[in-house]
């Protein structure tokens, strides 16, 4: 995933995935499939199982049925902690910010799988901790203390952090919360060029309809806790599709300018008149 250059990592998968709480399924018989060198947007209405299913792929919520496996054939839940995080990492939606850590410290939390008790055995980290810090735009703020940073600022030295941990599966979940209009978009970007250029497997959290049809190259629709639809963004994004699941009425058509999907609720009030 680094500037080293791209190599061929195995993507990840989990098959009739059963997921509960105390008890309580909120994830039932759900399948997907994260392959290397593609985007898959996971989306749905709040409490639809779409965090859940990334944690559960990211061995932090384990199934009460079906399997996790890498694009390898080999069962995810088998590997060590260690082995597990050079080849899956998560951002996740929220993380304890640490008191007094400087930006650059925190990145290199991401490259713990590779160190022993030596630090100096991490060859690659030095590379690997520069570029994280460049493409998500952090490295002037590399010896800020992480607790003075906004939310938007914490958010993209977390992203840092994954990067830096150089895995071929990148699980993402809700990325764009915190940040301004600019970081959206180049985050998203980020995002593809990930997938375009470095082959990686990326599972991806989204509220926002339109951001997820710009980025994905496969969505999965999740509604309560059931997958709805699954395949490329024009096979799920229908009026169908998400006005049944969200509960409101939902337009879909292509933007005049980009050519992409775009979905308009339709509200009591979206047909007022323009104020001049």
């Amino acid at each position: 995933m680094t500037s080293r250059g791209a190599e061929s990592h195995p993507g990840i998968s989990g098959s009739a995935l059963r997921l509960s709480y105390h008890g309580d399924p909120v994830v039932r018989d759900a399948s997907i499939a994260l392959h290397s060198g593609h985007v898959t947007a996971l989306v749905g209405p709040n409490g639809s199982g779409k965090s859940t299913l990334l944690r559960a792929l990211a061995r932090l919520h384990r199934p009460d049925s079906g399997e996790i496996r890498l694009e390898d054939g080999s069962s995810a839940l088998a590997l060590s902690a260690k082995e597990f995080a050079r080849r899956v990492t998560l951002l996740a939606q929220s993380r304890p910010t640490p008191s007094g850590v400087s930006v650059k410290d925190v990145v290199s939390y991401g490259r713990h799988p590779y160190r022993s008790r030596w630090r100096n055995d991490d060859h690659d980290g030095p590379r690997a901790i520069d570029w994280a810090m460049e493409v998500t735009g952090v490295e002037s703020m590399a010896d800020r203390p992480v607790d003075e940073l906004s939310g938007g600022e914490r958010q993209r030295v977390w992203l840092a952090a994954c990067l830096a941990q150089d895995t071929g599966v990148l699980l993402l979940d809700e990325p764009t919360t915190f940040l301004d209009l600019r970081y959206q978009v180049e985050i998203l970007d980020l995002t593809r060029e990930l997938a375009d250029e470095h082959d990686v497997a990326v599972g991806v959290v989204l509220h926002d309809l339109n951001q997820a049809a710009a980025v994905a190259d496969h969505m999965v629709l999740l509604d309560h806790g059931r997958v709805r639809a699954s395949g490329a963004p024009v096979d799920v994004l229908t009026d169908e599709h998400l006005t049944h699941t969200y509960g409101i009425q939902i337009h879909v058509a292509a933007d005049p300018v980009t050519g992409q999907l775009t979905a308009r609720p339709i509200g009591r009030h979206s047909r007022r008149a323009p104020t001049v």
